[in-house]
């Protein structure tokens, strides 16, 4: 049996691409892209009738520029209700995927495989009173979709969105999407004065400086926040970031006493390791 399946040409560059559809694919057509950065960008894309996600769940995405196409795995950022598709990536100048996809355009084509999956969903933590998302880059991506669906003020009281990079400019679509989010006529109201926007630099003066991590083990997090260290009743975490973020990060959840869940046993915290930023 073929690996592929015939279809109209996709769209890549504004020109049709010569290349076949791989077959279990929906074929996703670009609407949007915005560039924040050297190295950062964002874009969005039609979302297929069929396809169903949970918010903080992960796809996996390529484009029709090759026979045999390179699929990585991306986050969805727009939460499970929106009608369309958002996503936060990198700019890797000789990455496999990510130097062709940063060249896309609207009414190009992007191809996205029909199963989501992940960890970083509300089904994987227990009820808590505070919500912790901790993340590096564009490991906000999943949260970005999370703190846009109302189930999770349903579950959690205080949502604390930690976002570390190494730039202030890289920081800017976390902090647009805040500010939207809190004028959102949908959300808005269950978003304000709940939804805790916590950022950092490493690499720049700025107002908080420091790796999370760092910030975590001297308590200088919870100080400025105002709120109590970790702890496995009140508190409940979601981590997601570089390789080195997610274990340190990990070791740290599990030293103020919580216990890592799935999505088959909730528990007090969720790691996701499908991809690094």
């Amino acid at each position: 049996m073929s690996d592929f399946l015939e279809a109209d040409a996709p769209i890549l560059g504004g020109k049709p691409s010569p290349f076949p559809l791989p077959a279990g694919c929906h074929t996703l057509a670009v609407r949007e892209v915005e560039h924040y950065t050297d190295t950062l960008f964002r874009f969005r894309v039609s979302r297929p009738m069929d396809f169903r996600f949970r918010s903080g769940e992960f796809a996996m995405i390529g484009l029709p520029n090759a026979e045999r196409p390179v699929f990585r795995a991306y986050s969805m950022a727009s939460p499970a209700w929106d009608d369309e598709l958002e996503f936060f990536s990198i700019k890797v100048p000789d990455g496999p995927l990510t130097e062709h996809l940063q060249k896309i355009q609207p009414g190009d084509t992007v191809l996205m495989r029909k199963k989501a999956t992940g960890t970083l969903t509300n089904d994987s933590l227990l009820p808590g009173k505070r919500l912790w998302m901790f993340s590096t880059g564009t490991g906000i991506a999943p949260f970005a979709s999370l703190i846009r669906d109302p189930e999770t003020y349903d579950k959690f009281e205080t949502v604390i969105l930690v976002h570390g990079c190494r730039t202030v400019a890289e920081l800017k679509y976390g902090e647009n999407l805040v500010a939207a989010l809190n004028e959102d006529p949908l959300i808005g109201e269950l978003v304000h004065g709940r939804l805790i926007h916590y950022t950092t630099v490493t690499r720049e003066p700025f107002a908080r400086q420091g790796r999370i991590t760092d910030l975590i083990e001297t308590g200088k997090l919870f100080d400025d926040l105002g709120v109590p260290r970790m702890g496995p009743e009140e508190d409940r975490v979601m981590i997601c970031g570089s390789m080195d973020m997610l274990k340190d990060t990990k070791d740290l959840c599990l030293s103020h006493g919580l216990t890592e869940g799935t999505n088959s046993r909730p528990a007090q915290f969720v790691v996701e390791r499908a991809f690094v930023d």
